[in-house]
């Protein structure tokens, strides 16, 4: 597989000079800048493939072109943010890019509820608690049902028994404002704002912003989200062929509904679904290994050997997932994820896929850069050596040539 990195453009504090010195052979971005559902011209693209190559790299995967929100939920002006993103995927074919990377997540890109949670080793990784992203729910939102859709929930895939409204109560005896304020930053700023561009980390009033994005879904229900999701795919479609585009999209994180919101990419029933609806080669998945994992539904190795022929995109990381449903990113290996067995099925599949090695721990001096939170430098190096090391020996028994990047060989 292609060893790739997704770096944040120009303003990221991890730049490519950092990233040619340890063995990156693809770029994984975005133009950042561009507001969504505007179109990417050919000239703006050019000029970042081009500064990308000059490090001696390539512009592999685009990630994100996004799917804006109106189309997420059938807005009325859909069909004209469609063909502007027709126009963008026929710019970036005409620059030799061809993956692009995108979810149908509603509002909420991925979700953690602590961006620091401490490892046994000293290190700091992401972490989900349900108590946590109720309270936020229940307190800080204010959404209406909400308590009455908590008091019934079970954690998806497991049997254990839990009585969040009671932890919830709990947690709001002994919460502060400080700490509701740093939910509020950890669950849609921190993670939002350099991802999707729905909320911005200097917007003064988030929640009240969460709120109004929330509004456009009432009503939206898993089949009508799902029948947005093939109406979109359908339209950009002939494009993808015209232009030798692939699109793959994100698995839901974490992979089951929140917020009274419908996800519609959380298992192998979900996966077949929209493969299925939009039968077309160049719609395919972005096998995230972490985001599935996080859903304790989910077998992972089985989902790799299912759905490898339509996956064009890999993220290698692990979830562990703890006895009441709650989870934290793991070691690279470690977790549910099993990243050797992955890394043997896609290399037998097709090598020439690009991989990334996603989140990583906080490690070192990493909590002083001031990266994008999950997105590390010396913890996704570390992650990035242990992939390395993976594939080289799989590569090796598979009978595969390994490319040792940045020496001689």
């Amino acid at each position: 597989m292609e060893k790739t990195w997704r770096w944040f453009g120009r303003k990221d504090r991890i730049t490519l000079e950092m990233l040619r010195q340890i063995g990156v052979e693809g770029i994984v971005t975005a133009l950042h800048d561009v507001p969504n559902g505007e179109i990417w011209t050919r000239e703006k693209i050019r000029e970042l493939r081009e500064y990308i190559e000059s490090y001696g790299m390539r512009w592999s995967v685009v990630e994100s072109l996004p799917v804006c929100e109106s189309i997420k939920y059938g807005g009325a002006d859909r069909d004209m943010l469609i063909e502007n993103y027709k126009e963008s995927l026929r710019n970036l074919s005409a620059e030799g890019i061809h993956t692009i990377c995108y979810n149908f997540m509603p509002v909420l890109d991925w979700a953690r509820t602590d961006l620091e949670h401490p490892n046994p080793n000293g290190t700091t990784n992401l972490y989900f608690s349900y108590s946590e992203f109720a309270y936020f729910d229940i307190y800080i939102v204010g959404r209406k049902g909400a308590r009455e859709e908590w008091a019934a929930f079970k954690v998806p895939g497991l049997s254990v028994e839990r009585d969040i409204l009671a932890e919830v109560e709990a947690l709001k005896a002994r919460m502060t404002p400080e700490a509701e304020h740093k939910l509020v930053e950890n669950i849609i700023v921190k993670t939002q704002g350099f991802v999707s561009g729905n909320i911005r980390e200097d917007d003064e009033h988030p929640v009240e912003l969460f709120r109004n994005l929330l509004a456009l879904y009432d009503g939206i229900t898993k089949e009508q989200l799902r029948e947005n999701m093939r109406y979109f795919l359908s339209a950009i479609m002939p494009v993808c062929e015209e232009c030798g585009m692939n699109m793959c999209v994100h698995p839901d994180d974490p992979p089951f509904p929140v917020l009274g919101l419908p996800r519609i990419v959380t298992s192998a029933e979900d996966i077949d679904w929209f493969l299925k609806a939009v039968d077309n080669p160049h719609n395919g998945l972005t096998f995230c290994a972490g985001s599935l994992s996080a859903g304790a539904q989910n077998n992972v190795v089985d989902m790799a050997r299912r759905f490898a022929s339509r996956t064009h995109f890999v993220h290698l990381r692990s979830c562990h997932i703890f006895e009441n449903g709650d989870f934290t990113e793991a070691s690279h290996l470690g977790g549910r994820a099993d990243l050797i067995e992955l890394v043997r099925i896609f290399e037998k599949e097709n090598p020439a896929l690009p991989m990334r090695v996603d989140h990583g721990m906080t490690m070192l001096d990493d909590s002083s850069k001031g990266y994008n939170a999950g997105y590390s430098f010396l913890g996704r190096m570390f992650a990035m050596g242990q992939v390395q090391g993976i594939m080289a020996t799989v590569d090796r028994e598979l009978g595969i040539p390994y490319r040792i990047t940045g020496f001689y060989e």
